[in-house]
């Protein structure tokens, strides 16, 4: 069974439960709620960028391969 990574780190449930269980630690870890709200921020924005640097690079790569199929 083939893993579909790219699938995967799009998620957006995935990066929510990260940047869940991130501030979780910190405010765990006597961390402020700020703190813990700042990061959990930055890693749903990463997730955004990430998202739509592979979507972009999919949608590039199946214009490309139906230009070599002409």
């Amino acid at each position: 069974m083939k893993i579909n990574w790219q699938r995967k780190l799009t998620s957006r449930k995935l990066w929510v439960s990260i940047a869940g269980f991130v501030a979780g630690l910190i405010v765990l870890g006597n961390g402020s709620q700020d703190t813990a709200d700042k990061i959990s921020g930055t890693i749903l924005t990463g997730a955004s960028v990430l998202g739509y640097i592979l979507g972009e690079g999919l949608t590039d790569a199946t214009h490309k391969e139906g230009k070599d199929d002409e």
